[in-house]
């Protein structure tokens, strides 16, 4: 049996492959701030898209959107804003869940909290 963490990178590579087959391209990924990581940076068009990955290998823990509550969005934003900073770019940007449970993937886009 593999690792959570070997696990949850399964998930990220998922999700980007996932991604980049709808047409976004990879910008960065596992970016660290001191506001925590940044799963993947991609670019959708004309938006910067910061997008946050849950993998679960089950429904008994939850639907795997369901962890990315308040709190988690707030350290997304403070981590969005030192990008963007850091890259001194002004591209409008939005927040992306990307949920995978097992075979399935699921993309929320501009979540909130």
């Amino acid at each position: 049996m593999i690792s959570k963490r070997e696990y949850g990178s399964a998930g990220e590579r998922r999700a980007r492959d996932y991604l980049l087959g709808q047409g976004f391209a990879l910008v960065a990924a596992n970016y660290h701030t001191r506001y925590g990581e940044i799963d993947l940076v991609m670019r959708d068009g004309g938006e910067l898209v910061f997008v946050e990955v849950k993998t679960r290998r089950g429904g008994a823990a939850g639907h795997p959107a369901e962890a990315v509550n308040a709190a988690k969005l707030r350290h997304t934003v403070r981590a969005a804003g030192f990008f963007r900073r850091e890259h001194a770019t002004r591209t409008p940007w939005r927040i992306d869940v990307v949920a995978i449970t097992g075979d399935d993937v699921e993309h929320f886009r501009n979540v909130t909290a």
